[in-house]
């Protein structure tokens, strides 16, 4: 194995603490596991008495797989495991717990659905409320953030300390745990059980810890106490490719690494074996830009003579028409489907994309799913305001459940008392006789309703956008909610897109129910074929690579996203773009548009980077 002088200085590191910057591309696996070779064949420690950290299960098994063969007879001695299995191990033998005692993601859903109708909280996704909810929950254990100084997101700071305490209170009851619970009973375990601390530092004399970067504040604060006095604490890892700030990860852990352990030797694997040169140096130029990194001169190994092609687009469809051809060229030149991907920012991005690799029956493999944007509450209330106007104008009454969705959207004031089932407007009419006003409301719906009848989908969901004013109701939705219009409208322009193409609403629905049944049967596919284009978010790509990459719509407000307004979510979003680059091996096309939904677009300013540096 031909090794570099600064992956052998790392190897060779013995004893203190050591902080590892390894770029992209670098070899650090590599390192971790010769390095624990080398302490215990070269300087004879116990194999026991060494522990490798990993984030997720899947890179602790390659590790500890890849270390097997370089030390067959101790390998099985080294403790290789996730912050989370490591964790638990100390608090199960302290306090007893079971694997039962867990309580797993479907668990916690379960258990904050119950809090949440319990509360009678009202929201348009309830998935979505409790998505967030979870990873607020999560945020907050992790970064440990007391409530009373804690601003919530996903609700009122009120409502979100009421479900964090129920919450709480009920995993109490229950005598469980969740992943995130796991980590603080270690870390006050540690911190208050000295014997108990002592005993764990005798255990583990030697820390190695991969992607140090995406570590928060309790992990490091138990991996400290861990590391004890000796503090032979090993990390490797890249400030550069911090990129899970919503998961409580934070790249000042590792910046400061140096200011908690002042002794600490710092080793740069400054060697790319992975991307070309035109890559790395494209790459170089656009995350030099943040302010907040440690300075690094990464070289690459390999010389091409071909550039990072940028190329900009009118719109989305010539795009993914580029993206297609350039896959059929790969192909004819004997690459494999699975030897390509296309990366994007956001899991709602590649929705043309997947139609026209359907159309095209290129396989196709999705990394993260992709949620059907005809099952977003907003194209719900669309389709419940077209579905009411064809059973208006054929039965003269309406399904109650349609109804419900949109009769106060916007506001009208209707009560639910006041509506039969099925729904007709005389009785409605009837029930609020005395209230001239109200009536003046009713009447308008019902002609709103006449109106949509005759209308193609197109007319008609700009008719609900302007005429019956269902804009102004998300803007206030948004306001209520603390979230950003844009990301609404955003929704909202995509569904009124895809109506375009359709003469009738019944042709409309249709296609959706065609477009669900396709879209399942491909994933489900592709899942099974090995050989298929990657399609992945900039986040789920993190630690992969391929010969050929395309990064679409490198355009603002997707890339940096628009919600990405302070410096330090600036930075990240570069970091992310950063890695979204290095995932390319030999070939690396960025592209964007001019043009979204008939509105001007502009270029993102990493791509702008990339073109012209200020610092060339």
């Amino acid at each position: 194995m031909n090794l570099s002088e600064e992956q052998i200085a790392a190897i060779k590191h013995k004893d203190g603490p050591a902080l590892v910057l390894a770029g992209p591309g670098s070899g650090k696996t590599t390192v971790i596991t010769q390095r624990t070779k080398y302490l215990i064949e070269q300087y004879h420690i116990p194999a026991s008495q060494i522990l490798v950290i990993t984030f997720t299960k899947a890179a602790a098994e390659e590790m500890k797989t890849r270390f097997l063969t370089l030390c067959p007879q101790e390998g099985s001695k080294v403790r290789f495991g996730t912050f989370h299995s490591v964790f638990f191990m100390i608090i199960k033998r302290a306090y007893g717990y079971r694997g039962t005692d867990i309580v797993l993601d479907e668990k916690k859903h379960q258990i904050l659905k119950e809090i949440f109708q319990t509360m009678k909280f009202e929201v348009n996704d309830e998935q979505e409320f409790l998505s967030e909810l979870e990873s607020e929950i999560s945020l907050v254990k992790g970064d440990m953030i007391s409530l009373e100084h804690y601003h919530a997101i996903c609700c009122k700071d009120d409502e979100f300390k009421i479900f964090f305490c129920t919450y709480q209170e009920k995993l109490i009851q229950m005598g469980m745990l969740d992943f995130d619970d796991m980590l603080i009973y270690c870390y006050e375990l540690l911190k208050e059980r000295e014997d108990i601390c002592n005993l764990w530092q005798r255990q583990f004399s030697y820390i190695l810890v991969d992607e140090f970067q995406d570590i928060n504040r309790i992990q490091y604060d138990t991996v400290r106490l861990l590391a004890g006095k000796k503090a032979n604490l090993f990390i490797v890892g890249d400030d550069d490719q911090s990129v899970y700030r919503f998961r409580g990860a934070r790249p000042e852990i590792m910046l400061n690494f140096e200011k908690d352990y002042p002794t600490a030797k710092r080793m740069i694997l400054n060697k790319n074996y992975r991307c070309t040169d035109k890559i790395v140096k494209a790459a170089g130029r656009v995350i030099i830009h943040n302010k907040k990194r440690f300075e690094k001169n990464i070289q690459a190994i390999k010389n091409s003579k071909k550039p990072v092609m940028v190329r900009l687009f009118q719109e989305a469809k010539d795009e993914n028409e580029y993206i297609l051809e350039q896959i059929h060229a790969y192909r004819k030149q004997g690459l494999l489907f699975s030897e390509m991907a296309v990366l994007f920012r956001t899991n709602t991005q590649p929705r043309a994309l997947v139609s026209k690799l359907m159309e095209f029956n290129v396989p196709f493999i999705m990394r993260d799913s992709m949620p059907n944007i005809f099952h977003h509450w907003i194209a719900k209330n669309i389709i419940a305001y077209l579905l009411l106007a064809i059973e208006q104008k054929e039965h003269g009454t309406m399904d109650r459940g349609l109804f419900l969705q949109i009769m106060n959207r916007p506001l009208r004031y209707l009560s639910r008392d006041s509506l039969e089932d099925p729904v007709c407007f005389s009785s409605l009419k009837q029930y609020y006789e005395e209230k001239v006003w109200m009536l003046e409301r009713i009447e308008k719906l019902q002609y709103d309703l006449i109106a949509l009848a005759s209308m193609r989908p197109y007319a008609a969901v700009t008719f609900i956008r302007k005429g019956i004013e269902y804009e102004s109701y998300l803007k206030e939705y948004a306001k209520e909610r603390k979230l950003l219009e844009e990301d609404l409208f955003g929704i909202l322009d995509e569904i009124q897109e895809s109506a375009k193409l359709y003469e009738t609403s019944m042709a409309w629905f249709a296609f959706m129910e065609q477009y669900e049944k396709e879209l399942k049967q491909q994933i489900s596919s592709k899942r099974r074929n090995t050989d298929g284009i990657c399609l992945s978010t900039m986040h789920s790509a993190k630690g992969l690579e391929y010969q050929v990459v395309f990064i679409i719509d490198a355009n603002e407000g997707i890339m940096p996203h628009h919600k990405s307004v302070l410096d330090a979510d600036l930075e990240e979003e570069r970091r992310l773009f950063y890695v979204a680059m290095t995932r390319a091996k030999h070939d690396l096309h960025i592209c964007a548009v001019k043009e979204r939904y008939h509105k001007e677009i502009e270029l993102s300013r990493f791509v702008e980077e990339v073109i012209k540096s200020k610092y060339n």
